[in-house]
């Protein structure tokens, strides 16, 4: 089922009553949703439309499969009742009235949530009622928020990955309201709509509203350029001022009201005109984009954690937090760096383990019962981390060189022309890359530029295109050290796909499969 305020009382009805609920990503294909339904001895599966039905009918059908049951959250979908198919509302009428509340120990688990694995199988993470509850006392310890339930949060990632769910739980503990957007390419349309104040995202996000308004800049009349950097200097003037809890100035208050009312509410508008509060995880974001968004009044509180630690471990407070690093740990959280410059972790959050897998859970874990993360990462003088990489995703050159490719990946993503990428460099004696670019921007380009569009495949391969994007990607890694920087690279005419195997729902590059699907082209460049 995508995201909808049905999946979120579903799936708080299932833990009210004592069952555990397994979250599957719409976008999973019926051999991945069947191997978790059958790995989790899943009984009964929520629908949302009639794609996801049908596919749950092939899966009940199947006499390995573990289900019995299929309840459909939207009438619109046509179901066939011999076998077991409810409409929800019907379900809940022939519900007994007599079902109570289930009294749970904190130790008891509430959710198996399947790892989306960029590498290997995936594996049904236990989390707790209490590793639930204690993360989110713990972040209400941290930022000591007024008058919470007045907030509003927009539910655009995917219930189903351990970050949105958690985020939606934490709000509604707190008595804010959550809105659900059930398909994330409306988001621009729905923000203006709803007019969030608060909302979790990922990188991407941020990365794209920070290149199109730094575009849009760069192509206006000189004398808006001019306020542009005028009112991001005031910005970000006030906002250093801030995050050190220094006093700010009359005049430069004065300043920063100008520079509010002539572009940053602009930009803020664009997103609904209300969000002051956006916790950002799934991968690393630049110090220039949270600068950016500090800058005009937005704090992008950027946060490291993983499945197995019920999201946060650590993030950044609302001051003496470091541009750059992933924050602080919450209250409860323990942080240490291990062998190989591991990131360690103890706390309330930590997994119960993986389901039915106790060689595997025994493997992440350190003899003195510290998790073992996977990536590697530094702690500096003011507690905060650092995370260097993934332990798994190290590249060394054939010169003997290590490359952190997220870093760089990350770097060159901060363009809106560069949709997605996947660098090359394991063995290889340079640094090469596989580029997606952002189609909707390119077009704009070739219109710009006079450039007769025929299609992708020819577009990419033409010499001005490349040039382009060699003079780009020459610009945005201008101050990595040599052995650092992409030399050569391909533009792909299509998008990496989840349906393909490629990337993950959480759009995360399986880095394996794309070096497979694309070695012909990847050996072309050396």
């Amino acid at each position: 089922s995508d995201n909808s305020s049905e999946w979120m009382i579903f799936d708080l009805a299932a833990m009210t009553i004592g069952a555990i609920t397994v979250p599957i990503y719409s976008t999973n294909n019926a051999e991945q949703a069947g191997y978790i339904i059958n790995d989790s001895g899943a009984k009964l599966i929520l629908a949302g439309d009639q794609v996801q039905y049908d596919a749950c009918l092939e899966l009940v059908k199947k006499e390995e499969s573990t289900l019995e049951t299929i309840v459909v959250s939207k009438k619109a979908v046509w179901i066939k009742k011999e076998f077991s198919s409810f409409y929800l509302e019907d379900f809940i009428a022939k519900a007994s009235p007599k079902t109570e509340f289930c009294k749970k120990e904190y130790e008891d688990i509430a959710t198996l949530i399947y790892t989306s694995g960029t590498t290997g199988t995936p594996k049904g993470v236990m989390l707790t009622h209490g590793n639930f509850i204690k993360a989110f006392d713990a972040h209400f310890e941290f930022f000591k928020f007024k008058n919470f339930e007045e907030e509003l949060s927009l539910a655009f990632l995917p219930l189903t990955h351990v970050f949105e769910r958690s985020w939606s739980l934490l709000c509604l503990y707190g008595g804010a309201r959550v809105y659900f957007l059930e398909d994330p390419k409306n988001i621009a349309k729905t923000l203006e709509e709803v007019k969030p104040t608060m909302m979790c995202a990922v990188p991407r996000f941020f990365q794209k509203i920070y290149a199109g308004v730094l575009e849009k800049a760069e192509e206006s009349s000189s004398s808006k350029k001019k306020i542009f950097n005028w009112a991001l200097k005031t910005g970000w003037e006030t906002a250093e001022l801030r995050r050190n809890e220094k006093p700010i100035p009359f005049g430069l208050k004065i300043k920063e009201t100008l520079a509010d009312l002539l572009v940053f509410s602009k930009i803020k508008e664009k997103m609904g005109g209300r969000l002051w509060f956006l916790p950002c995880g799934g991968a690393s974001l630049s110090p220039e984009v949270t600068r950016f968004f500090e800058s005009i009044g937005i704090h992008v509180t950027v946060g490291y954690g993983l499945t197995e630690t019920t999201a946060t471990l650590t993030l950044f407070p609302f001051t003496h937090f470091e541009h750059g690093t992933s924050g602080k740990p919450l209250p409860g959280v323990e942080i240490r760096i291990g062998e190989n410059d591991e990131i360690q972790a103890k706390g309330n959050g930590i997994m119960k383990g993986y389901y039915n897998r106790p060689e595997e859970t025994e493997k992440v874990f350190t003899q003195d019962g510290w998790f073992k993360t996977g990536d590697a990462g530094k702690i500096d003088s003011n507690g905060n981390l650092t995370i260097t990489d993934r332990l798994k995703d190290l590249m060394k050159t054939s010169n003997g060189k290590y490359i952190a490719p997220q870093m760089i990946e990350n770097l060159l993503t901060n363009n809106n022309f560069i949709q997605q990428i996947v660098l090359i460099a394991e063995g290889r004696q340079f640094v090469s890359a596989l580029i997606v670019p952002n189609f909707e921007f390119l077009q704009d380009y070739l219109k710009k530029n006079n450039i007769s569009f025929t299609n992708w495949e020819k577009i990419v391969q033409k010499d001005e295109i490349v040039g382009f994007y060699k003079e780009k990607i020459k610009d945005l890694q201008q101050h990595l050290s040599d052995f650092e920087k992409v030399k050569k690279f391909t533009l792909l005419p299509s998008e990496f796909e989840i349906s393909s195997g490629e990337i993950t729902p959480t759009l995360k590059v399986k880095r394996n499969i794309v070096l497979k699907k694309y070695a012909d082209v990847i050996e072309k460049m050396y």
